[in-house]
């Protein structure tokens, strides 16, 4: 009964027009670029329909990370990496936390690379040089930890851009490397409250030369009553228990050829009972959970040539999205893998960014400051394109009626916020 009321509460509230999500990870509320929110912008350009914009000193791959009113921003300026609080009402900085030195450019990211995550009471943020930090949400700093001095360089090609991913009271971080460096790939779990290691479990695979390199951010798959964390990169997919971090499974299969230069950018997605794993471009494997050991033959749902390099795809759990590279768009069956529309050209350009779903519309953003918006469902209908003419390499961001863009050269706050 009382699971019942819960659920009729929650039900009403995601219906009312005032509800609101906050989107405190990368991927969002529900840790797969969704979002529940309605009555989002569609139009916009940079004068048109902006709350406010926020001059920022340089690029950045992460996101913004939104909670009521307070937006947290990994920023690279001048040399050193700062962790950025920023007020959601007035678009001005409330602090600003110098988190280590030592920033580089590496062809496009920079040490700011990680998202930030938070639970609504404190912040975690971690830098490409290996620093990773706890604040309150005035400012103080909690507590401090250096991987990279704990553990070792992080041996990327192109550096560390992987973002921890938060999930009640840990923080899940892996470092998958090789290119550079002779030490094992590994996955850790850290006390969010204190800092220390919990766990850290090394994951060897037989990738070679620049194959083991991950960029990706671990997901979190709920099957049977369980919840396991999902880690791609290095030719294949393992799930981990998230209690001791023993591998529990592991699909092969996201290098079939074997190639030294197969590193992978697009995190996995899981929505239902389904791991999506992106690769470089191909293959892109479905994969049912629920299974232990090797799963690469057994538990494979369905497999794809056609899927993105660095853009993380979208799914509402029915239709699956993906959006290349260059600009090309395939709607599958989320379920069986077929195409039901693709490939579809939205604006020419370059997309690192990854696509997100709300209000039954897809947002994605291109290098070149393009926001294409096209209808969610089996027909494919561009709605809208926004042009800020800034370099774009971050995703966009939902919360409260508004979309947060971020480029170059600023943060925008899209549309009017609803409470």
């Amino acid at each position: 009964m009382r699971r019942a009321i819960l659920l009729a509460v929650l039900l009403c509230a995601w219906g009312r027009p005032g509800f609101a999500e906050n989107w405190p990870q990368w991927r969002g509320p529900h840790l797969n670029g969704t979002s529940a929110e309605t009555g989002l912008p569609v139009a916009w350009t940079k004068e048109k329909n902006v709350a406010w914009k926020l001059a920022l000193p340089d690029r950045s791959g992460a996101t913004p990370i939104v909670w009521n009113e307070h937006i947290f921003l990994n920023v690279a300026e001048g040399g050193e990496i700062f962790l950025w609080a920023v007020d959601r009402a007035k678009g001005t900085p409330l602090w600003k936390k110098r988190l280590d030195g030592g920033d580089q450019r590496m062809r496009k990211h920079n040490m700011s690379s990680p998202s930030p995550v938070t639970d609504g009471q404190h912040v975690w943020v971690m830098t490409g040089t290996g620093i990773l930090k706890a604040f309150t949400f005035d400012g103080r700093e909690v507590w401090s930890r250096d991987v990279e001095a704990d553990y070792g360089r992080f041996g990327l090609n192109w550096g560390y851009a992987s973002s921890p991913l938060l999930l009640g009271d840990a923080l899940y971080v892996q470092v998958l490397h090789g290119m550079k460096t002779d030490d094992p790939s590994y996955v850790m779990r850290i006390d969010k409250a204190t800092g220390r290691t919990v766990w850290r479990v090394e994951r060897p695979t037989k990738a070679i030369q620049e194959s083991p390199d991950a960029y990706t951010t671990p997901a979190v798959l709920r099957t049977g009553g369980r919840t396991e964390i999902v880690v791609s990169g290095g030719d294949v997919v393992t799930g981990h228990d998230p209690a001791t971090g023993r591998e529990l499974w592991r699909a092969d299969g996201l290098n079939p050829q074997n190639n030294p230069w197969h590193r992978i950018v697009a995190s996995p997605v899981v929505a239902a009972d389904i791991v999506y794993v992106p690769s470089r471009e191909r293959p892109l494997l479905a994969l049912r959970g629920g299974g232990r050991g090797d799963v690469t033959a057994s538990h494979r749902a369905w497999e794809f040539g056609n899927g993105p390099d660095v853009p993380t795809p979208v799914t509402d759990g029915k239709y699956f999205y993906v959006v290349t590279d260059k600009g090309i768009v395939y709607c599958l069956d989320a379920k069986s893998g077929e195409t039901i529309y693709g490939p579809q050209r939205i604006r020419t350009g370059t997309y690192s960014s990854s696509p997100v779903l709300a209000d039954g519309r897809i947002y994605v953003t291109s290098e070149e400051g393009v926001t294409t918006v096209f209808k969610a469902g089996p027909a494919f209908e561009v709605v809208a394109e926004n042009t800020l003419d800034e370099y774009v390499l971050s995703s966009p961001a939902i919360s409260d009626g508004q979309i947060f863009v971020r480029t170059d050269a600023h943060l925008y706050a899209i549309g009017q916020r609803k409470r």
